[in-house]
């Protein structure tokens, strides 16, 4: 995702990334600095909490651990259904999962990462297989799971999952 057409503030600038509040929306988005290729990492993360449910600032990474990121910039990381990055779990790294060009949004598809999310929403980000309705894996249908790169553990809850 570009930022070319949008009014922009800078909010913070870091090593590779900065955050920008679209001036109209008022959405805080993670834009890259840098560009990068797929299957690079842009940056490692940790837990700065660990908390049992989920909420919209944590990435899931079991059935009842969710964790608020560490740099807490990468919260600003937002949803896309046509995600260039993904937040591997395994790994504990933000990873390509797409080239991302110099000002390019960083963005991940939450069904990737979440089974079950604390509130549904309907997105708007106007990619050609926008998907209306973001849930968690659990609720999307494998159909439109099966195109896009999911974590382990998203992986593992699918397979234990009975059809």
């Amino acid at each position: 995702m570009t930022s070319s057409n949008i009014n922009y503030q800078n909010v913070s600038q870091h090593d590779f990334v900065e955050v920008k509040k679209n001036t109209t929306t008022q959405q805080h988005g993670l834009f890259a600095l840098r560009a990068y290729e797929k299957g690079n990492v842009i940056v490692a993360f940790d837990a700065s909490k660990i908390v049992d449910t989920p909420n919209y600032l944590t990435v899931q990474i079991s059935d009842t651990k969710h964790i608020h990121l560490s740099p807490e910039y990468l919260q600003y990381v937002n949803h896309c259904c046509a995600p260039n990055v993904i937040f591997n779990t395994s790994k504990m790294v933000l990873e390509c999962i797409d080239d991302v060009s110099i000002g390019d949004e960083l963005c991940f598809f939450y069904p990737a990462t979440e089974w079950k999310i604390a509130q549904t929403f309907q997105c708007h980000c106007g990619s050609s297989n926008c998907i209306g309705l973001i849930q968690g894996a659990a609720d999307t249908s494998l159909d439109i799971l099966i195109q896009y790169t999911l974590t382990d553990f998203i992986k593992n809850k699918l397979a234990q999952r009975e059809f």
